[in-house]
């Protein structure tokens, strides 16, 4: 048995490290090459700012996103006649944070009307079963009842992998009858967990294409469904985003977020990149809270989002 104390303790002091070690290929990728280009260059001139443009954008960073930061840095180094270079840097780095700062809103859980309801979308391999359980399990230990919807009907083995999940974080799984669709399965779930005061509900989603015109019909019935069930509303549409594809993320939240609507963005395997920063870019064109930070096969391998610890991380050592 998991001890509830040593858990929350391990989430609030654990995360820091967390980040560090899974961030390594992010952080050799972002700041090690930036401060690199600052110790070879004491001096700041156009081609300082024109090499860290270069920089920003081989992490990851989108032209747009990488144009404000060096805008800014610029501005404050000719405002206030910054000379050396690491003084610049240090500044360099809290215009990153103030990108990230306002997406770090956490997920609150109310439970005025139950269930709360969280709709889980996201292309195929992004991670979103796995997810799922790592999400159950964290409101479980809250003390929360959580019921599951496996209404991926598209994929081969989705239910029997969602139920195992369902077993490890102690979550209730609904039967998923084959002859159903999608939307008939979330309404089921819905009426059990009114029925049995169930706080909280995660349905599952078929891997959708982003760019599949009927797939996203589907998924816009599913939110209409919801919404009729006895003026149910979605409280969260969460989007899973697979670190690794870089800035394709920003093609797929675009196009998800203008068919259905994101609330918040979860944001997997982090530990297997180097494309952690379209983080920023993520941040700054969209400003939708990233909720968590996962990766691994553990079912604790789920963190709050932090931007301070997620900038001391990609910088720690420097």
């Amino acid at each position: 048995m998991i001890n509830k104390q040593n858990f929350n303790i391990k989430k609030k002091h654990g995360f820091f490290n967390y980040l560090k070690k899974n961030l390594i290929r992010t952080t050799k990728n972002i700041s090690q090459e930036i401060i690199n280009l600052f110790k070879k260059k004491n001096i700041i001139d156009k081609e300082l700012f024109n090499k860290l443009k270069e920089t920003l954008i081989i992490a990851d960073i989108d032209i747009h996103t990488t144009n404000k930061i060096c805008n800014l840095t610029k501005k404050y180094a000719q405002k206030n006649k910054i000379q050396d270079s690491f003084k610049l840097y240090d500044y360099l780095k809290i215009e990153m944070l103030k990108i990230l700062l306002p997406v770090e809103v956490p997920l609150i859980i109310k439970n005025k009307k139950k269930p709360f309801i969280i709709l889980i979308i996201g292309v195929n391999g992004a991670g979103k079963t796995t997810t799922i359980g790592k999400l159950a399990y964290y409101f479980y230990k809250q003390n929360k009842s959580v019921l599951l919807a496996s209404s991926d009907t598209f994929r081969a083995g989705a239910y029997e992998q969602l139920s195992t999940w369902s077993k490890r974080s102690h979550s209730i799984l609904l039967e998923n009858y084959k002859k159903k669709d999608s939307s008939a399965i979330i309404f089921d779930a819905i009426s059990y967990s009114k029925k049995k005061q169930i706080d909280i509900l995660i349905a599952d989603t078929s891997g959708r294409l982003h760019n599949n015109i009927m797939l996203m019909e589907e998924l816009k019935k599913i939110t209409r469904v919801i919404k009729k069930n006895n003026n149910m509303c979605i409280d969260e549409v969460m989007l899973i985003l697979d670190a690794n594809i870089g800035q394709n993320s920003i093609n797929q939240l675009k196009i998800f977020h203008d068919n259905i609507g994101i609330t918040g963005i979860t944001i997997t395997k982090i530990d297997g990149t180097a494309k952690g920063g379209v983080i920023f870019s993520l941040a700054n064109k969209f400003n939708i809270p990233i909720r968590y930070l996962c990766s691994g096969e553990k079912i604790t391998d789920l963190n709050l989002f932090n931007a301070k610890n997620f900038i001391n991380a990609i910088f720690i050592n420097n």
